[in-house]
């Protein structure tokens, strides 16, 4: 049986466990090919973004104008943080 000195040593370890996996914030963006030929981004959300090739080409290809309508409605967007 543990004492509680124990205890209270191993709380402290998991806490300070706990608080460094905190630390870590977001895991890296990786992308990876899915088993259907797309292109998925993990590590922006809970699930991959996953596009074809040739959506993310034209999604690409408007970058200059999504970063425009995020900044023209930067006043009704939420962030995640």
């Amino acid at each position: 049986m543990s004492t509680e000195a124990e205890l209270k040593a191993e709380l402290e370890r998991l806490k300070a466990e706990n608080e460094a996996l905190k630390a870590k914030g977001s895991r890296a963006v990786t992308l990876k090919v899915s088993e259907k030929g797309a292109v998925s981004v993990y590590g922006m959300g809970r699930f991959p973004v996953t596009l074809y090739q040739e959506q993310w080409v034209k999604l690409l290809d408007m970058a200059d104008e999504i970063r425009a309508f995020i900044k023209e409605n930067e006043g009704k967007l939420k962030k995640k943080e």
